[in-house]
């Protein structure tokens, strides 16, 4: 089953910077421990991946970092990982950093629900046969330190939506998984 439905089209364009990680690179299969073993998939970690970003405008106050499965068969996609005002002086996350109570995100971070309700990095679990799903780490520069009105309790689109009008540029990098 092919895919092309770009979450960020609709938006305004932005100018980009790159976003690597040591995990997987741009278009490759997250491994087990990117998958989720909560929701069932054999050996899965639920282990959020590590995080570079560069090149991003020298204006930048902080940063937004989301995952997202554009791919689900929902009519609102799925949101494994969102996490709000990390400073502008931090400019990687290392693997695992979503795991609630686990080192790598600064005290600042506010780490929202994911789709499957609890707080932190929940891995790709697509349903057996559905084909390829794509998980977009979205990294946005903001022109703000702090997202007002942003807590662990607000939605992902809530935090989308406040993005939308403090976003200066977007870093994007797409892994995938598939359930055979």
């Amino acid at each position: 089953m092919a895919f092309d439905y770009d979450p960020y089209k609709f938006l305004p364009e932005l100018p980009t910077f790159e976003v690597t990680s040591a995990d997987f690179a741009e278009g490759e299969e997250w491994k087990l421990p990117q998958a989720s073993g909560a929701f069932g998939i054999p050996g899965g970690g639920d282990v959020s991946p590590q995080l570079s970003w560069s090149g991003f405008p020298a204006e930048t106050k902080s940063f937004v970092v989301t995952v997202f499965d554009p791919d689900a068969p929902t009519a609102s996609g799925f949101w494994h990982w969102a996490v709000a005002n990390i400073p502008a002086t931090v400019t990687e996350v290392p693997s695992g950093a979503g795991t609630p109570g686990a080192p790598g995100l600064p005290e600042s971070a506010v780490t929202l629900r994911h789709d499957g309700g609890a707080h932190g990095f929940i891995g790709a679990a697509p349903p057996a046969g559905h084909g390829y799903h794509r998980y977009i780490v979205a990294v946005h520069a903001l022109d703000v330190d702090v997202l007002d009105g942003v807590t662990p309790d607000s939605s992902p689109a809530f935090l989308g939506f406040n993005v939308f009008g403090h976003a200066i540029a977007r870093g994007l990098l797409t892994g995938t998984y598939e359930v055979a």
